[in-house]
């Protein structure tokens, strides 16, 4: 009896803003499965951060829910998240307001702020590291 082929794996559909529909999952596969969906120069962004993160906080704790990566130290709880955009990709710093200096971009959300970035501003990878830094010795936020 002849073995039927392997399926390939259908891309991750992209929703509203070319963010990635990724399940809900935990570890670093699920992030990196997020990241190899996210589109065009997206995902080059998001292996920087990803990378930046994981030498920053060696033993950090990845998971994707609401088709985003969140990154923390104790599990289940998430000190930054990432989200695709149509012009950017948006990092979210639960405690941003407590950050030195405070990230630039304003949150509804009192205690959050956001860096954005774009494929035409480069990633200032050094202040990334610093805020990193920062957040994963802040409490984060249980999700």
């Amino acid at each position: 009896m002849a073995k039927k082929p392997a399926k390939k794996h259908a891309k991750p559909k992209l929703l509203a803003g070319g963010n990635p529909q990724i399940a809900k999952g935990y570890g670093d596969e699920a992030v990196q499965a997020y990241i190899a969906a996210m589109p065009g120069w997206k995902s080059e962004v998001g292996r920087r951060i990803d990378a930046l993160i994981t030498r920053v906080v060696p033993d950090v704790r990845k998971a994707v829910k609401w088709n985003s990566p969140l990154y923390g130290v104790e599990e289940h709880v998430y000190f930054l998240g990432v989200h695709c955009l149509t012009k950017y990709v948006k990092v979210a710093f639960v405690r941003g307001t407590s950050l030195n200096p405070v990230p630039p971009g304003k949150s509804k959300q009192q205690t959050v702020r956001y860096l954005d970035i774009y494929e035409d501003q480069p990633l200032d990878e050094r202040q990334f590291a610093e805020w990193v830094a920062q957040a994963s010795r802040l409490p984060g936020e249980r999700m």
